[in-house]
């Protein structure tokens, strides 16, 4: 008969453990004594749970069963919090593919950090689309799959335009920027 106290001990210390242990490292833990016969005794009372106790290279640790571990996995979208120059980067690739660095910087009437595109390459939204047959052969760069999906949108056609854009008041503060600029009167 086992000590009820030591399959216990044996119990916690495995729960408590922040990465497998060996026999010897939880009798070691429990003050030298003989751990064998109480993770056996655990081994059966978690046959067929929830949980189980196994033993792998010789470390012992509680894991799902197997049988249950699709009821744990998730798919946990992070969210991706861009930059305002990596949003402007993101909408020129979008709307004037293919795009060389060059070409976003004049549009964007400002030098782009080496890292906004490459945040937007990570997030698999940009990609290289080659380079131009131009002096120096600049890279330029497009929208990915991953790009239309996640906007959902079926091809880059479906982008809204200039139209509906205004329509849904997104270029009222460029506008009225624009003519506090040139002295014009916007169309309002």
């Amino acid at each position: 008969m086992i000590d009820d106290d030591l399959v216990r001990a044996v119990e916690a210390t495995l729960f408590a453990a922040e990465s497998p242990l060996t026999a010897e490292q939880i009798a070691q833990h429990l003050g030298g004594a003989s751990v064998a016969a109480a993770l056996e005794t655990l081994v059966q009372h978690y046959a067929g749970r929830g949980i189980e106790l196994v033993t792998r290279g010789g470390h012992w640790h509680f894991q799902t069963a197997p049988d249950l571990a699709h009821l744990l996995r998730r798919e946990r979208e992070e969210p991706r919090r861009l930059s305002r120059a990596a949003i402007e980067v993101m909408a020129i690739v979008a709307y004037h593919e293919p795009v060389s660095r060059a070409e976003i910087e004049a549009i964007r009437g400002v030098q782009t950090a080496r890292g906004t595109l490459d945040v937007l390459m990570e997030a698999g939204w940009v990609r290289i689309a080659g380079r131009r047959e131009a002096p120096g052969r600049p890279t330029i760069y497009a929208t990915t799959p991953a790009f239309l999906a996640h906007f959902g949108l079926a091809s880059r056609r479906d982008l809204p335009g200039i139209d509906e854009l205004r329509a849904a008041g997104m270029l009222d503060p460029i506008d009225a920027a624009y003519a506090a600029l040139t002295g014009e009167q916007s169309d309002e």
